[in-house]
């Protein structure tokens, strides 16, 4: 039975929604390639892109800029689609330091890493559920651009086990080894199996549970889900279909063949760089090249083997890596949310990848053939995408210019919420005009944001308004992410009042208490001061019904008139929207969240609950380490960056 999207909410598309799913679903009826949903802050852009996923019954892949905005949405669209698979794939580094090489120090540098293993176990889950259900959303950041590994031979190394199968328990483990699982009879996660007598436990890369084999008389007489934490059995299975444990992997068939190519790659530079006299480099390409042979040999996998993927792959030189799209069915809908943000990223990655691996490769630390480890071209990436919608307050020019233009309007809220008025102030007295504005707001019991363009400015500000005896918190890039989400909630909960900050008040905050947005040197034209992020700034207030900005400044830039001018002329279309259908503007309420949690990762309440778990850990690492006893003080500093990275935030 073919499993279809069904999508669940308590509320129907109201305003231009309607509309806007329309023109979209019509857009993609008549294979438009290219469509722009421009959307204002407040309009429920993903209930209407969940409308449309129910309408078009097509796979998904959402791409946002940041790992944060990708919580969001994976935590939005799993209420809205309970019963069909929703997925989270973003880098699964904590830690990522990348190889490099520079010469002016003769320094090299290793690659160092951290795998976050439960963002591990996602990734596997999504490239699974794309690989064997149609109705799956995948969330994913820039990641998706990366290098991944062989699709085809993904699937083509699925090992298929069936009760009633005559096999042994030693031909069984062989089958995982082939596929990458490793036995480990203590430590038993996912990727890990473990055996005892004629019972062979496996946990597979993409599941939350594991699977229980027992054989008699070299025979499958029994398999079964089952928790390895409680010891409780569910569904008795007839067939089990494991994927690999890793995405990179080598056929068996090929590996003495591909292994023959890449020495044979290793001599041309070898040869290379004898003749030009560097025979440092020479030497330092054989010995880290036949290192790495010598691995894959024996282990089947070697650290760095993914810079050698286009030998694994089958590709020509310079053809673009294989990636999670190359997972994805050819009609798959591709939706690039916050497009003005999310496009420059994608565009960006390439050239920084290639300007490190060029190093690496001229001093002898990698082949050339390292260049075709890299994130696709921005073009490249656009001729996988079959069809795409771009979500925006604020298309850009590239946007428009795919649509001639054109562009899916919504600009009426489902609450009536109108765009902010917008009053603009001379600089002059502007710290007297700012208590002014802030006074009748706090007696309203309202919040406030105050952007400015430096660090040190909102600190400043900060301390002459706590002088004041004013509750304000400044917040920047300096915070780390833990203290920025305490903060955001301090404000939701009446512990503060004001949040003063640089350009982090702009995308995917979401404050309803918010009534005032103040901007400092509005007429500075700038990246922070550009049409869009003015647009994005002011939208930090359009879910208060008594919203207002107020822009300090001494002249009128061309941003400014067109943020105003287009803040005016969407009130009027939302203004004459309510008084047709008799709408009362109200303020959204909105429940004030927690941290989310994916598959087993720990659920943790809240943010102090989170402190206190942690102190309690560091008194008991401190305590092992003093008694010498450092492996185990080593297990709960892994603990503690686990839950630290594990603990995603949706302010």
């Amino acid at each position: 039975m073919k499993r279809k999207f069904k999508l669940s909410a308590d509320f129907k598309p109201q305003g231009d929604q309607i509309t806007a799913i329309e023109s979209l679903l019509q857009g993609l009826k008549e294979n438009k390639k290219y469509q722009v949903l421009m959307g204002i802050t407040g309009s429920g852009k993903t209930f209407t892109i969940a409308n449309l996923i129910e309408k078009v019954q097509r796979p998904v892949i959402v791409i946002s800029h940041n790992k944060t905005l990708a919580a969001q949405l994976y935590s939005e669209f799993k209420e809205f689609f309970p019963r069909n698979r929703v997925n989270y794939f973003v880098s699964y580094y904590d830690y990522y330091q990348p190889e490099a090489y520079i010469p002016e120090k003769d320094m090299f540098i290793e690659k160092d890493a951290a795998i976050n293993v439960e963002i591990d176990r996602l990734r596997h889950v999504a490239t699974h559920d794309i690989l064997t259900r149609p109705d799956t959303i995948i969330i994913s950041s820039v990641s998706c651009i990366y290098g991944l590994g062989s699709p085809e031979l993904y699937k083509k190394k699925k090992v298929t086990i069936k009760k009633r199968e005559k096999t042994d328990k030693f031909t069984l483990m062989r089958k995982l080894v082939s596929i990458m699982y490793e036995r480990n009879d203590y430590m038993f996660q996912q990727g890990k199996f473990r055996a005892k007598g004629d019972t062979i436990d496996i946990f597979p890369m993409y599941e939350d549970r594991a699977i229980r084999i027992e054989l008699f008389d070299e025979e499958i007489e029994r398999m079964v889900y089952f928790d390895p934490m409680k010891m409780e059995y569910y569904d008795e299975l007839d067939l089990v279909e494991l994927f690999p444990a890793k995405h990179y992997l080598i056929g068996n068939k090929q590996r003495e063949e591909i292994l023959k190519e890449i020495k044979s790659e290793m001599k041309k530079q070898e040869e290379y760089f004898l003749k030009s006299g560097r025979f440092v480099e020479a030497q330092r390409v054989r010995e880290r090249v036949l290192y790495d042979i010598e691995m894959i040999q024996e282990m089947g996998y070697t650290k760095g083997i993914e810079n050698y993927s286009r030998y694994f792959d089958m590709r020509e030189a310079g053809a673009p890596a294989m990636t999670l799209l190359d997972y994805l069915p050819e009609n798959a809908l591709y939706i690039i949310d916050e497009s003005h943000v999310t496009i420059p990223q994608l565009r960006g990655m390439h050239n920084g990848d290639h300007s490190r691996k060029e190093n690496l490769i001229n001093y002898g630390f990698r082949l050339p053939s390292a260049f075709d480890n890299r994130p696709l071209r921005f073009e490249e990436f656009l001729k996988k995408a079959t069809q795409v919608i771009f979500v925006t307050a604020t298309p850009g020019d590239f946007e428009l210019e795919l649509t001639n233009g054109e562009v899916v309007e919504q600009v009426i809220r489902p609450t009536g919420l109108l765009d902010p008025e917008i009053e603009v102030e001379s600089t002059e007295y502007q710290m007297e005009k700012l208590l002014e504005f802030i006074e009748p707001v706090l007696k309203r019991g309202e919040k406030i944001l105050i952007t400015t363009l430096t660090k040190k400015m909102s600190e400043e500000l900060t301390y002459h308004l706590i002088s004041l005896n004013y509750r304000v918190k400044y917040l920047h890039s300096e915070i780390e992410t833990i203290e920025r989400y305490k903060i955001l909630k301090m404000l939701r909960e009446n512990v503060i009042d004001i949040i003063i900050g640089v350009n982090l008040l702009r995308e995917g905050i979401d404050l309803p208490e918010v009534s005032l947005v103040v901007i400092f040197d509005a007429d500075k034209e700038g990246f922070l001061r550009s049409y869009k992020a003015l647009i994005q700034i002011i939208g930090r207030t359009a879910r208060n019904v008594r919203g207002k900005v107020v822009l300090f400044a001494d002249r009128m830039t061309d941003s400014m008139k067109k943020t105003i001018d287009e803040t005016n002329r969407r009130r009027k279309l939302q203004m004459d929207y309510n008084k047709v259908h008799n709408i009362t503007p109200r303020t959204i309420v909105s429940k004030i969240k927690d941290g989310i949690s994916f598959g087993k990762t720990e659920k943790i309440s809240n943010i102090d609950e989170l402190e206190k778990k942690i102190r309690k850990l560091k008194k008991s690492m401190d305590r092992l380490a003093a008694e010498l006893n450092f492996e185990e003080a080593a297990k709960i500093r892994d603990e503690i960056i686990r839950l630290r990275k594990n603990f995603i935030f949706n302010a």
